[in-house]
C-alpha cells in the first residue's frame, strides 16, 4: 500500500505540469494585456513596456511557464495582478470556505443518493422506486444556477429560512449545499440503484433470506459493503465536479471562496491568480481520487493494486 501511494504522487507531477501548461495556454487565448490593464488605458506606450518586463510578459511563453514552474517548486506561487498580494496568501484565505461547502455538498450527495438509491432498490417498480427515480432525473437535468436561484426565491426572500448570500454560519451553508449537492445526489442514487439490484440478486443474498434475516441486516450488513464500490468511484469523480461547480454556486451566492476568486481573476487576466488556483483545486482533486483508490482495497480486498 505505502510503495503504492508513493508511485501514485509521483505521478501527479506530470497530472499538475499538464494542467498548469492548459490553463497557461488557455489564459493567452483570452482578450487583453495584463500590463495594460494595470498600467492603465490612458498610460504610455514606456509604461506598458516598463511593466511587461517587470512581469516577464516579454518573455517567449516557453520561458514564462518554466519559470512559473520553477518558481512554484520553490513554493512561491507569483504575486496576484489584481491585489499585489502573495498569490498563495489569498488563496488560503478563500480555500477553507470552498472546502467547507464541498465537504457539505459530498456529504448531502453521499447520505441523499445512497438512501434514496437503497430505498428505490428494494421497492422496485413501486411508487417509491418511480418517485425517486423522477426526481433523480430532475436532478440531474436542472442546471445548479437555476436550482439555486429557485432555492433562493422560495426559502430566502419568501419563507425568510435562510440568508439570500454571503458566508458565516450553519445556514449560509444550507442552500449552496444543496444546490451543488442535488446533481451529484441524483447520480449516486442511479448509481445505488443499479449496483444494488444487482447484488440482492446474488446467490448469497437468497441464502440469507432463507435463513431468516431481516431484511435490514440483509442490505446493509451484507448487500450494502458490496455495491459500494462502484458508488465510491462515483463519489470520488463527484468531488471533483463539485470543485468546478463552486465557480458557479459562489457566484450565485456572493460567497468568498476560491471559484468566485478564479473567476475575478480570469476577467482581470490575473494569470498568477488563475494559475495558482486552478493548480490547488487540481491538487485536491488528485488527492480525493487517491484516497478513493485507497477505500477500494477496505471495501474488498481482492482488489489488487497495481
Amino acid at each position: 500500500m505505502f510503495v503504492y501511494i508513493i508511485r501514485r504522487l509521483l505521478q501527479m507531477i506530470p497530472v499538475l505540469l499538464g494542467v498548469i501548461l492548459v490553463v497557461f495556454l488557455i489564459m493567452q487565448l483570452v482578450p487583453g494585456d495584463p500590463a495594460v490593464l494595470l498600467a492603465g488605458e490612458g498610460a504610455s506606450v514606456e509604461t506598458v513596456e516598463r511593466i511587461r518586463h517587470q512581469l516577464g510578459l516579454d518573455q517567449p511563453l516557453l520561458v514564462q511557464y518554466f519559470q512559473y514552474v520553477i518558481d512554484v517548486v520553490r513554493g512561491d506561487f507569483g504575486i496576484s495582478l489584481r491585489s499585489n498580494l502573495p498569490v498563495f496568501n489569498e488563496i488560503m484565505i478563500r480555500l477553507p470556505i470552498t472546502i467547507e461547502l464541498a465537504v457539505a455538498s459530498i456529504f448531502i450527495t453521499i447520505v441523499f443518493g445512497m438512501l434514496a438509491g437503497i430505498i428505490s432498490a428494494t421497492k422496485q417498480y413501486t411508487l417509491s422506486d418511480i418517485t425517486i427515480m423522477i426526481i433523480a432525473l430532475l436532478g440531474v437535468s436542472l442546471p445548479s444556477f437555476c436550482l439555486g436561484l429557485s432555492l433562493i426565491y422560495f426559502f430566502s426572500v419568501k419563507m425568510h429560512l435562510f440568508p439570500v448570500a454571503g458566508w458565516g454560519t450553519w445556514k449560509h451553508v444550507v442552500l449552496p449545499a444543496i444546490t451543488l449537492g442535488a446533481s451529484g445526489a441524483a447520480i449516486v442514487a442511479r448509481m445505488t440503484r443499479s449496483t444494488m439490484l444487482d447484488v440482492i440478486r446474488q446467490d448469497y443474498i437468497r441464502t440469507a433470506k432463507a435463513k431468516g434475516l431481516k431484511l435490514r441486516v440483509i442490505i446493509y450488513k451484507h448487500a450494502l459493503k458490496n455495491a459500494l464500490i462502484p458508488v465510491i468511484t462515483v463519489v470520488g469523480l463527484q468531488f471533483g465536479v463539485l470543485l468546478g461547480g463552486t465557480v458557479l454556486v459562489e457566484s450565485v451566492f456572493a460567497i468568498n471562496g476560491l471559484g468566485r476568486l478564479i473567476v475575478d481573476a480570469i476577467r482581470m487576466r490575473d494569470l498568477p491568480m488563475v494559475q495558482g488556483g486552478v493548480l490547488v483545486a487540481s491538487i485536491i482533486f488528485v488527492m480525493v481520487n487517491l484516497a478513493v483508490d485507497v477505500l477500494y482495497r477496505n471495501f474488498n480486498k481482492r482488489i489488487e493494486l497495481d
